[in-house]
């Protein structure tokens, strides 16, 4: 099934709520999932329609079996194997992020090119050096790239990684990447997503 990325990012948000869910309360309602993000109890209706799980009237939703559905959905069991390029403050926090794993990520190893960053370990991952990305590449079969360098390496960077087979690039920098046709792209917008919440809500 297609599901448009706006209802993904919902039903991870959902996921969050599940995860955290009273063990001892068995049903949540679309109301209670809508109250605390802030949404209209109909989205969330809407959004789970997707699952094909539908909820009991006047009841809700079983939690336990909601949340094993959206991980279904959502493919949270099938793993997928990535690599951090750029081993400064955000790469290193992502690495250190060890849930990624609840929901298939697995990160292998970073890659930078500062001297003193190489040989170094962080959380267990090991600094490798970029110039070695293409060989891990091949070797690893590896095709997802966490991009996390400075902005004025971002480019040359991407376009390295799309010559070395990296099919996936999610991008945490600020700027737009122009990689080839088969390589996709997904922009990490931090700065827009702390404006929009800044321009929402009085802060």
């Amino acid at each position: 099934m297609n599901i448009p990325d706006k209802v993904i990012n919902r039903l991870t948000l959902y996921h969050f709520i599940l995860d955290n869910f009273r063990e001892d309360e068995q049903y949540i309602s679309s109301a209670k999932i809508a109250q605390l993000l802030n949404i209209d109890d109909s989205q969330v209706r809407k959004d789970l329609k997707y699952l094909d799980y539908p909820g009991k009237c006047r009841v809700g939703y079983e939690a336990k079996k909601l949340k094993h559905t959206i991980e279904d959905c959502l493919g949270f069991k099938q793993k997928r194997d990535a690599f951090i390029v750029g081993a400064g403050n955000l790469g290193s926090a992502l690495a250190k992020y060890d849930s990624f794993k609840d929901y298939g990520l697995n990160i292998l190893a970073m890659f930078d090119n500062d001297p003193k960053k190489i040989g170094t370990v962080i959380n267990g991952k090991e600094v490798l050096s970029f110039t070695k990305v293409g060989n891990f590449v091949t070797k690893m079969g590896v095709d997802i790239a966490i991009l996390t360098v400075p902005k004025e390496c971002a480019v040359s960077a991407a376009n390295y990684l799309a010559g070395a087979g990296i099919k996936y690039i999610w991008n945490f920098t600020p700027c737009i990447l122009d990689v080839p046709k088969d390589v996709k792209v997904w922009n990490e917008n931090l700065i827009g997503s702390f404006l929009q919440f800044t321009n929402s809500n009085e802060v």
